[in-house]
């Protein structure tokens, strides 16, 4: 077994020790969301976006069996230039990636969960993982959502990807307890769409307040992650009734070609994008960057609460 099977970079080590703001932001978009060189470029701009927020960037990323808590400019290209291979892995599947030194990026459970590890209470994504269409036959359940039963950290993401049963979705997030507060919408965000037909029954209106019900899940010991769905900018939203025919379409293909498992998501994103003419892979990239940056709002909201005056406004001491 390798001395040690983490690094964290010295700015985020730094960060992390002073209680100041942290975002964590995954690998997979870069090593199978989104083609070369975009992926590099866009990886870059939401580390970006978490700074000019006033927080601390933390991409994630598995290389020669290292989690690294923090990428650098050369490991993000390593990972996203396509030379290397890179294995997709969730939290269950990393001890492999360690302990056969591979490398990989790092799903939404993946990365929630090394988050939270090392105290990084953020973490901003696309659209989360869930029930996927026809899972009484496939039985395709994202790990994204057993990930978030027990990772008590706040994701930030613009609901579910659109491609899932996104009611099915919502009401195994209910089951397990996983609390999602609509960032100024009443109804759960469709990742392309800033709406669809599943009603919210808990909004808030800005990072404070979401700083606000964090602290009292902390104080509460709650173990789920927080979810808050923050719809995609509404300049780059893409209306469900055009978007939903170029996914019944990617879907009906993929199943023509036996594509399931963790080659499906990577699949109907990149044939959405080329069904749509580019308009899909605009608003991904819209969502991601305004995610990265509200990500970075809520994290200095947290630090801020955490270390001055929340408590007291919430009328909680921590136990």
């Amino acid at each position: 077994m390798k001395e040690k099977w983490y690094k964290i970079s010295d700015e985020v080590e730094k960060a992390i020790k002073n209680q100041q703001p942290v975002v964590a932001l995954e690998s997979t978009l870069i090593a199978q969301g989104l083609p070369y060189p975009k992926n590099i470029e866009v990886a870059l701009a939401m580390e970006e976006e978490v700074r000019k927020a006033g927080a601390i960037p933390a991409t994630i990323g598995i290389i020669e069996g290292v989690c690294k808590i923090g990428l650098s400019k050369d490991e993000v290209e390593f990972l996203g230039n396509g030379q290397a291979k890179v294995l997709k892995v969730g939290e269950g599947e990393i001890p492999y990636v360690i302990g056969t030194d591979k490398n990989a990026s790092t799903t939404v459970s993946g990365t929630a969960w090394l988050a939270e590890r090392f105290n990084i209470k953020v973490f901003a994504t696309g659209g989360t993982g869930g029930v996927h269409k026809g899972v009484t036959e496939t039985y395709d359940v994202s790990q994204d959502l057993f990930t978030m039963s027990h990772t008590p950290i706040i994701i930030v993401s613009s609901g579910a990807k659109s491609i899932l049963d996104i009611e099915k979705t919502c009401e195994v997030m209910e089951s397990y307890g996983i609390l999602v507060l609509g960032l100024q919408t009443d109804s759960f965000p469709a990742f392309y769409s800033r709406e669809s037909s599943i009603p919210l029954n808990y909004r808030v209106e800005d990072a404070k307040e979401v700083a606000r019900v964090y602290q009292a899940k902390l104080t509460l010991k709650g173990k789920q992650a927080l979810l808050v769905a923050n719809p995609v900018p509404q300049e780059e939203e893409i209306p469900d009734e055009q978007i939903s025919t170029i996914i019944l379409e990617a879907t009906q293909e993929a199943v023509k070609k036996g594509i399931k498992g963790k080659a499906i998501t990577p699949f109907l994103l990149a044939n959405i994008a080329e069904r749509s003419g580019g308009t899909s892979m605009k608003a991904n990239i819209a969502l991601l960057l305004n995610n990265a940056k509200t990500a970075g709002e809520i994290a200095v909201a947290v630090a801020e609460c955490i270390g001055q005056t929340c408590k007291k406004q919430i009328g909680f001491t921590q136990a």
